[in-house]
């Protein structure tokens, strides 16, 4: 089994810039794109949870660029989970370009979030749910479950 979770996107048009290239933000806004199809495949209830009383906070978000992606390029963004602590998730993110040839390597990026639920009015930290933390598991290279 592969150790990260994979969502593969097609740039158009509206990803660039006016140069032609992928305007650097929406290497981010992939990421929240691959978090959210990862729940959707892997933790459906957790995300049916976000609709009631949990909240998964964005604590902090980066990438990297190695090279441009243009109209057209297929990428792969592949997240993998890093660490896992209490209410913390830290998850890795690669983007590969994959035209033809071998996949190569062109942004890395990484994003931490919190696992709060709201409570009379306020956030509360929260374990991340059990749900969770066994799908994200199954993306670390270093698995407690295999």
């Amino acid at each position: 089994m592969r150790s990260y979770f994979e969502y593969q996107h097609l740039v158009t048009f509206a990803d660039t810039n006016l140069v032609g290239n992928v305007y650097f933000a929406n290497h981010v806004a992939w990421q929240g794109a691959c978090r959210e199809r990862f729940l959707a495949t892997n933790a459906p209830n957790v995300l049916a949870r976000l609709s009631g009383d949990l909240v998964l906070v964005t604590v902090s978000c980066s990438c990297e660029y190695f090279a441009e992606l243009y109209a057209f390029d297929v990428v792969s963004v592949r997240m993998s989970l890093r660490s896992m602590d209490f209410n913390r998730v830290a998850m890795d993110f690669a983007y590969f370009r994959l035209n033809s040839g071998p996949a190569q390597l062109v942004a890395r990026g990484e994003q931490m979030i919190a696992c709060m639920v709201r409570r009379d009015g306020d956030l509360v930290s929260v374990e991340v749910p059990e749900e969770l933390a066994r799908a994200l598991d199954a993306y670390s290279a270093t698995s407690k479950l295999r």
